[in-house]
């Protein structure tokens, strides 16, 4: 297995990091193509796959933006991968993903049902999804029928430690157009999982390099913080934690891009995420007083951090997962 980006993905990852290194990256993003690049090519996007959707975010990450790359390149791929001929032609709106439902672990089979009032050929849904990232016109639903294209259901705003837009979205007898049938539901958790663990990924690399300047840098008992025995294992044990979650992301990315079993590997790195978070606490101890202030980037990378773990359900639930599969 080579893990070497080929020419195309640097291509795309020196993109992604010109375009959100500037202002306004979310328009510049649409603007140049990057939230297009999983969607069909016959809808006009560019036809790439999870490999490519865990380049451009894990350069989301590392800039710890706030854009909505991550809903709209995981539904996009998923309609790519699950939808018909008659929908992967249709060039989709702003779309987001809805996965998770209230006290039920990502992984497990949803309880959204799906049925056909008076036996005719329209579907309504009823149930309820959380945690659904940066709300948009048009919802990708996972039920217990299949994978359903909802149009602006009814949504309560939730808070999220990032600032970013999230929403509980409300079915209640909700129409909704089919677009794929019950195969797609464990696919739909394989994306996101993927997605997810791209981008935290990308945060743990940001901070990781944040807070290796800023122990060369900062000096105590005038010697840099970095000559510290005591500092050098900590930073070591951060290194550590990115070169397993990256290893186990890349590879689950890589196998679901091929179409072999992807589930493992995906479950290991949604674990590597939550040890993630406890590297964030390493760079922030690292940083003293100023890895607290709101105003300094790290800040930003912990907020991410923090709201990345909990699109997964947290560590004990991916260790269950992990001992489901093995």
């Amino acid at each position: 297995m080579d893990f070497n980006l080929d020419e195309t993905q640097q291509e795309l990852k020196k993109l992604a990091a010109e375009v959100l290194a500037g202002e306004e990256a979310e328009e510049r993003l649409r603007q140049t193509g990057l939230m297009d690049v999983c969607l069909p090519e016959e809808a006009g996007g560019a036809g790439l796959g999870p490999v490519e959707l865990a380049v451009v975010l894990r350069e989301v990450g590392a800039r710890a933006a706030m854009v909505p790359a991550l809903p709209t390149l995981a539904a996009t791929l998923l309609l790519a991968r699950q939808a018909g001929p008659d929908r992967r032609g249709r060039r989709p709106g702003r779309l987001t993903l809805a996965v998770r439902e209230p006290g039920r672990a990502l992984a497990d089979p949803p309880t959204t049902s799906a049925t056909r009032p008076d036996g005719g050929d329209g579907w309504v849904l009823t149930g309820r999804k959380v945690s659904v990232p940066h709300p948009a016109p048009e919802v990708l639903v996972t039920a217990d029928a299949g994978l359903f294209l909802v149009t602006s259901p009814d949504a309560a705003p939730e808070h999220t430690s990032t600032g970013e837009p999230a929403a509980t979205i409300v079915l209640d007898g909700t129409p909704a157009e089919r677009v794929a049938g019950p195969e797609a539901v464990p696919d739909a958790r394989r994306v996101l999982m993927a997605a997810v663990t791209a981008q935290a990924s990308g945060v743990l690399a940001g901070a990781l390099e944040l807070t290796t300047s800023y122990i060369r840098q900062r000096r105590q008992f005038g010697r840099a913080l970095a000559e510290f025995q005591a500092v050098t294992m900590q930073i070591a044990d951060v290194y550590i934690a990115a070169r397993a979650l990256d290893v186990a992301m890349w590879s689950g990315a890589w196998r679901l891009g091929e179409g072999l079993p992807a589930d493992e590997d995906l479950a290991l790195a949604a674990y590597h995420v939550g040890e993630a978070l406890k590297a964030l606490y390493t760079c922030q101890h690292l940083h003293g007083g100023l890895g607290l202030d709101v105003t300094y980037p790290l800040h930003r990378y912990f907020a991410q951090a923090r709201h990345l773990s909990h699109l997964l359900g947290g560590a004990d639930a991916q260790l269950d997962l992990i001992g489901a599969l093995v």
